[in-house]
């Protein structure tokens, strides 16, 4: 009898514990809805968030930082000679 009860006691705190989880998840997708459509509004946030990014990773000792370079800017470099050595 002891053991029925401590089982099914053990399932609510995991049903509840799911529960729980899952309303996180819920609001972690709110908020990033929100956010996507705060950048989506000031295309130049995106680009601020980037570089303190950035900022952030190269103030970490031994650390290599990749740039990430639009594709929009690829033919511009073309133009003017300077393609991209290929990787």
């Amino acid at each position: 009898m002891r053991r029925a009860m401590a089982r099914q006691a053990e399932a609510e705190r995991e049903r509840r514990a799911k529960v729980i989880h899952a309303l996180g998840e819920k609001e972690a997708a709110q908020t990033l809805a929100e956010a996507a459509g705060l950048l989506e509004a000031h295309p130049a946030s995106i680009q601020l968030r980037m570089l303190q990014t950035m900022t952030d990773v190269a103030a970490e000792q031994n650390s290599t930082l990749i740039f990430p370079l639009p594709m929009e800017l690829l033919p511009l470099l073309e133009r003017h000679g300077r393609s991209p050595e290929p990787t």
